[in-house]
């Protein structure tokens, strides 16, 4: 019980600092953000997919929604960083 406490400390302490930071950051830095952003997702889809290998029907399920969430994540942020620079190039 302990340990599931101070988990939910530092989870609830994320949570609060990650909010106090993206919501002082500037419009102009939101695409170097958003690069940045899709690097650390890319991490976690690593570290899901060495999830799903550890044996165990739990670790799996998540592993596999890990994996399926943090890809969604790496695709909309190129998307979104791509149509952001499309922004700045010369019409033609």
């Amino acid at each position: 019980m302990e340990m599931f406490i101070s988990a939910l400390t530092v989870f609830v302490l994320a949570v609060f600092v990650g909010v106090y930071v993206i919501n002082r950051v500037p419009p102009l830095l939101h695409t170097p953000l958003m690069s940045g952003s899709n690097a650390i997702s890319g991490i976690t889809v690593v570290g899901a997919m060495i999830s799903i290998a550890t044996p165990g029907r739990i670790s799996t399920i998540l592993g596999f929604a890990a994996v399926a969430l943090a890809t969604i994540n790496v695709v909309g942020g190129f998307l979104v960083t791509d149509r952001m620079l499309a922004m700045f190039r010369k019409k033609e």
